[in-house]
């Protein structure tokens, strides 16, 4: 396919073939067996790459590879000789780029401007041939215009996408403008809004707007949406694989508007805008059919409410212990902890380091049909039939204590409570483990021996810990790296040896580095697994735990009886090639305690 073609000569289904053919990536059945769809195809104007890609074959060349739409346009990129982009609508600023070409233009000729720097335009096509509209744009724009080759099917989606929202939100800002003056107080920007932003809510716009937010955060694998009001442009946030990503700035008006309409569906209130609240979606993916459920929350700020969306895919959620990050020797310490008839085990960790997963996969784990299993939650993270779950409600004096009280009067086998905040509940929940119950709960603390100083701080006495507590789990979570594009690197053994100290463990002959790919988003990670340390309550360690408990010295006897802390655990990950050096040391910091 030689490079200088006429400039409207668009891609054809028989010459794509044929290359294909020729440079051995396809053989002849094949190609003579879709030769026959040449004028269907042409006819339906659906892209030739589109048509073989959705055959899955595989190439015919050693060694073998799915041609899928991407290999298939980079494939085409190359042969052009022009640069190949995979477009990525987190780093697309949208809103400034369909300003330079109109979307009746765009659409003609399927076109998408995905870059602007230094007065260069860079436009996505997927038919290199065509390009009577270069001239035109750079004419018009005053521009240079470079073209990339992009993915036929994110051209034709994006191009709808992209011009769509940016629409609503032209349109919804012309409805909601307002002003909010330099010189205004915190309980006057508070007030920005009331009266209009609530009939606006159901505007066409707005509606849009949310229901494209709602299904980008789950197209992007999002588990959590922060909507952030300032002073004139809000933002739009994503938390993927538990990084923060900034995914567009919209008026603050329009943001209030969002806010109110996201409220309405959650059923809180929408006048009370000074107050904390919370809410829950339950909604369907389009393209899946999957049960997804948001948990909402508001805080009044100095520009309005900001809103939290937390996203909870119970196929996510609740998995199993390998899937979990849980190895064979964590394993064979956790499963005897969980299986004990009763007694109170405990998960810590900061917010975000995955204790909820563990609680359900391990309720799930223990859950029998001849057991009552029965939780208390604030708020109830997913909803689960197998379970009697019930909801924290602080205004009518239903908290976690009163909560649990209410469940061992309806004859329970094993009671999560969602956390244990307060020497009140750490007490109900003990003289539950005591009465004959397995009680599961969390605490945040750093590690998994400071649970004990916890505990004593909020008033247990000692002898009511020995006396109950089966053991703790210490959790955190690294990002994983992409199986597609890791690459691997030699062991820095300095690094290596400060991650295992102070036992001498001989490094893995090689570890992975993140490099990169369409799959990961160029990140070089893709979902994330836990760090874990176990540590049951031995007789040893309990006649170390009295109501002035040293904790290193817990600590220190807890590692001779076998404790692998987190840091081991990663070390654990960085020599299967799950993870990296800079992971491990992110979450559990560079300084080795245990030394």
């Amino acid at each position: 396919m030689p490079v200088n073609k006429p400039h409207s000569d668009r891609l054809t289904l028989a010459r794509v073939l044929k290359e294909l053919k020729d440079e051995g990536l396809i053989n002849q059945q094949q190609h003579n067996w879709l030769l026959g769809k040449s004028d269907e195809n042409q006819r339906k104007g659906i892209h030739p790459l589109t048509t073989i890609a959705d055959m899955k074959w595989q190439s015919a060349s050693q060694p073998s590879f799915p041609l899928s739409i991407e290999r298939l346009t980079r494939w085409l990129a190359d042969t052009v000789q022009l640069p190949y982009l995979h477009i990525d609508p987190l780093k697309t600023d949208f809103s400034k780029l369909t300003s330079y070409v109109s979307h009746t233009y765009a659409a003609r000729w399927q076109l998408l401007p995905v870059a602007h720097e230094n007065n260069v335009l860079s436009i996505a096509t997927a038919e290199p041939y065509v390009t009577d509209w270069i001239s035109d744009l750079e004419h018009t724009l005053q521009k240079t215009v470079e073209r990339v080759v992009a993915n036929p099917v994110d051209i034709e989606r994006y191009l709808e996408e992209f011009y769509k929202l940016q629409t609503s939100i032209q349109g919804a800002g012309e409805k909601n403008r307002q002003s909010a003056g330099s010189n205004q107080n915190f309980e006057q920007l508070l007030e920005i809004g009331k009266g209009k932003t609530e009939m606006d809510a159901g505007d066409q716009h707005i509606i849009q707007i949310v229901d494209w937010l709602l299904q980008h955060a789950f197209a992007q694998r999002a588990s959590d949406i922060h909507l952030e009001p300032r002073r004139e442009d809000s933002k739009i946030r994503f938390r993927i694989d538990g990084k923060l990503h900034l995914i567009h700035q919209v008026p603050t008006s329009v943001m209030r508007a969002m806010t109110s309409r996201i409220k309405s569906l959650g059923r809180m209130n929408l006048a009370e805008r000074r107050r904390p609240q919370d809410g829950r979606i339950k909604t369907v993916v389009p393209d899946t059919g999957k049960n997804i459920e948001l948990r909402l929350s508001t805080m009044p700020t100095a520009f309005g409410e900001k809103m939290v969306m937390r996203i909870f895919d119970p196929e996510v959620l609740v998995r199993n212990f390998k899937e979990l990050g849980f190895t064979q020797r964590d394993l064979k310490l956790w499963k005897p902890m969980i299986s004990r008839p009763h007694g109170v085990v405990l998960v810590t960790g900061p917010t975000g380091s995955g204790k909820t997963s563990t609680l359900y996969s391990t309720l799930r784990y223990v859950h029998q049909p001849d057991i009552n299993v029965c939780t208390i939650e604030d708020p109830i993270e997913i909803v689960d039939e197998r379970f009697n779950q019930m909801q924290v409600q602080h205004n009518i004096d239903v908290d976690f204590a009163s909560g649990v009280r209410t469940l061992l009067r309806q004859d329970p086998d094993i009671i999560m409570v969602g956390e244990i905040r307060d020497q009140e509940t750490a007490e109900v929940s003990m003289q539950a483990a005591l009465t004959g119950h397995l009680v599961f709960s969390t605490l945040h603390t750093n590690d998994a021996a400071s649970a004990v100083t916890r505990l004593l701080n909020i008033g247990m006495p000692s002898y009511l810990i020995n006396a109950t507590v089966l053991g703790v789990v210490a959790q955190r979570l690294v990002r994983t790296l992409c199986p597609k594009c890791k690459t691997v690197v030699s062991v820095d053994k300095h690094q290596w040896q400060s991650l295992v100290a102070p036992r001498n463990i001989p490094p893995p002959e090689q570890a992975f580095e993140p490099v990169g790919c369409d799959d990961c988003r160029q990140t070089g990670y893709l979902g994330r697994i836990g760090l874990y340390e176990i540590m049951p309550l031995t007789h040893t360690l309990e006649v170390l735990i009295t109501d002035n408990t040293d904790l290193q010295a817990v600590r220190r006897q807890a590692i001779k009886e076998g404790l692998s802390p987190l840091r081991l655990s990663g070390a654990v990950k960085i020599a299967a090639g799950i993870t990296t050096f800079e992971e491990v040391f992110r979450v559990a910091g560079t300084q080795n305690t245990d030394v």
